[in-house]
C-alpha cells in the first residue's frame, strides 16, 4: 500500500490557512458583540483548526478505515457521552427541590 504524500507546499497551504485562522479568532475577540457569538465564533473557528491539524499534520486524511473508526468512536465518545451527561448534569441542578437538613 503506497501512502499518498502532503508535499511541502500544501504543508505551508495549511500553514497559511492556520495563522489566518488564529488572526480572525483575535479578530473575532476585539468585536463588540454578544459573548454568545463570541462563543460561538470561537468554537467554530477552533473546530476548524483543530480538524485541519488532525487531517493533514497527523495524516489522517491517507490513513486506514480502522484509524478513521478509531477517530469516529473518539468523537462520539466526547460528544455523545461525556459533554451531554456533563451538561445534562449542568442543566438539571436548578430542578431538584432544595432539602434543608440534607
Amino acid at each position: 500500500m503506497s501512502a499518498a504524500k502532503i508535499s511541502p507546499r500544501g504543508y505551508g497551504l495549511i500553514l497559511l490557512i492556520l495563522l489566518l485562522l488564529t488572526a480572525l479568532t483575535v479578530a473575532v475577540s476585539f468585536l463588540n458583540i454578544h459573548r454568545d457569538w463570541h462563543l460561538g465564533a470561537g468554537l467554530f473557528i477552533a473546530v476548524v483548526k483543530a480538524s485541519l491539524v488532525v487531517l493533514f499534520f497527523m495524516h489522517v486524511i491517507h490513513s486506514s478505515v480502522a484509524t478513521r473508526a478509531v477517530i469516529v468512536v473518539t468523537l462520539f465518545w466526547l460528544v455523545g457521552v461525556l459533554l451531554t451527561l456533563t451538561f445534562a448534569d449542568y442543566t438539571s441542578r436548578e430542578t431538584i427541590p432544595f432539602s434543608p437538613g440534607h
